[in-house]
C-alpha cells in the first residue's frame, strides 16, 4: 500500500509537471494548491532535492523545480524513494537474508511475478502521463 508521503510526493511532482517552466515554484503555493500541510511538504521535498529529482533555490524568487523533462521522471523511482523497497513480501526485499524455505516454497513464483508485474507498472508510467487524467480504457491501452 503506498502511503500519505507517496501520494503526497506524486501530487507535488505532477503539481511541479504541470508548471514545468524555468521559474522556481514557491513551496507555499504548492502547499495551498496540494492542500498540504507545510511542514509536512517540507520533509517531503527535502526527499525530493536529496535524489535530485528537485532543485531548490532560497531568498525572493526562490522555490523548487523540477530538474528534468515530466516525460523523464517515472512513477517507480518516485515511489521507491518515499515508501523504499516496494516488494509485496520481505523476502522479496533488496536487503533480505536468505530464506531457508525459498526452495520448497509453493508462494514464492507468485510473490516474484507480482513484484516484477509492479515494477514494470509503476516504471512504465511518467510524470507526464499524469499530467493528463486517462478513463480506465485509456489506461488500459498505455500498458
Amino acid at each position: 500500500m503506498v502511503s500519505t508521503k507517496g501520494r503526497y510526493a506524486l501530487r507535488v511532482m505532477i503539481d511541479m509537471a504541470e508548471r514545468h517552466t524555468d521559474t522556481y515554484i514557491p513551496l507555499k503555493d504548492i502547499a495551498d494548491k496540494q492542500q498540504i500541510s507545510l511542514k509536512y511538504l517540507e520533509a517531503i521535498i527535502k526527499l525530493l532535492v536529496r535524489a535530485k529529482l528537485v532543485k531548490g533555490l532560497r531568498g525572493k524568487g526562490g522555490g523548487y523545480k523540477l530538474t528534468r523533462k515530466p516525460e523523464e521522471y517515472t512513477i517507480g523511482e518516485i515511489l521507491e524513494l518515499t515508501e523504499g523497497d516496494l516488494s509485496p513480501v520481505a523476502c522479496l526485499t533488496d536487503h533480505a537474508d536468505a530464506c531457508d524455505r525459498a526452495d520448497s516454497c509453493p508462494t514464492l513464483p507468485m510473490w516474484k511475478k507480482l513484484k516484477q508485474l509492479e515494477h514494470d507498472f509503476y516504471y512504465g508510467i511518467t510524470l507526464e502521463d499524469l499530467m493528463t487524467p486517462m478513463t480506465p480504457d485509456a489506461w488500459e491501452k498505455h500498458q
